[in-house]
């Protein structure tokens, strides 16, 4: 059976197809937002409440992030095609203050393309790029300009999984309060440890 497997390479090519841009992708979670839904197959209140949330986290970043100018000619400096595949979902509450950080990058430079997959949609792909086993979003792919995968970031910052894994020792297990400790950590960070990171994974020159 096993050689009936479709590649990685092969389900890049079939979700970048279907993928939308940023743009298409506020536009749907906000509409989602106004309607009391979410994305994805199951629908809660709870994810509802989420993509509310994240509609609005959204609106925030992508109104006040602000790229320095060391990053924004490392961002310019790249010639090559490149594209930044994100899976995602509206209720992951690591993806609104990430994904507007992935999206300045595109708009830095032409040459860089930003789409969207929603994870549930496309489990073969989330499943060649799992963190510790776990289908964990928003994961971000980044493709050549030949469509070929040379790195894969996320779901969240190092800094940030670093105040999770504390925060485990500390207690033993994640309490709820977790959520709102990463939340404020991500409103101070302002999307540069996002930033930093993803940079580091481009050829820049």
């Amino acid at each position: 059976m096993h050689s009936m497997e479709k590649t990685t390479e092969t389900l890049v090519q079939e979700g970048l197809l279907k993928a939308i841009s940023y743009g298409d992708y506020r536009k749907k979670v906000s509409q989602l937002a106004a309607d009391g839904k979410s994305t994805g197959p199951e629908q809660t209140e709870d994810l509802a409440n989420y993509t509310q949330l994240n509609d609005r986290r959204m609106k925030r970043f992508d109104k006040t992030l602000k790229i320095d100018s060391e990053f924004v000619s490392k961002i310019e400096s790249i010639s090559e095609k490149i594209t930044l595949l994100v899976l995602t979902e509206s209720w992951c509450g690591d993806a609104a203050p990430t994904l507007p950080v992935m999206n300045k990058i595109a708009e830095i430079n032409g040459s860089i393309d930003f789409k969207i997959l929603l994870r549930d949609e496309n489990p073969a792909l989330m499943n060649r790029f799992l963190t510790n086993g776990a289908m964990s979003i928003p994961k971000l792919i980044l493709l050549d300009d030949n469509n070929r995968v040379f790195g894969a970031w996320g779901p969240i910052p190092q800094r940030a999984a670093q105040l999770v894994r504390e925060h485990k020792e500390k207690h033993g297990e994640l309490l709820p309060e977790i959520k709102e400790e990463i939340q404020h950590w991500y409103n101070k960070d302002k999307g540069s440890s996002t930033l930093q990171e993803v940079v580091a994974l481009l050829p820049v020159q």
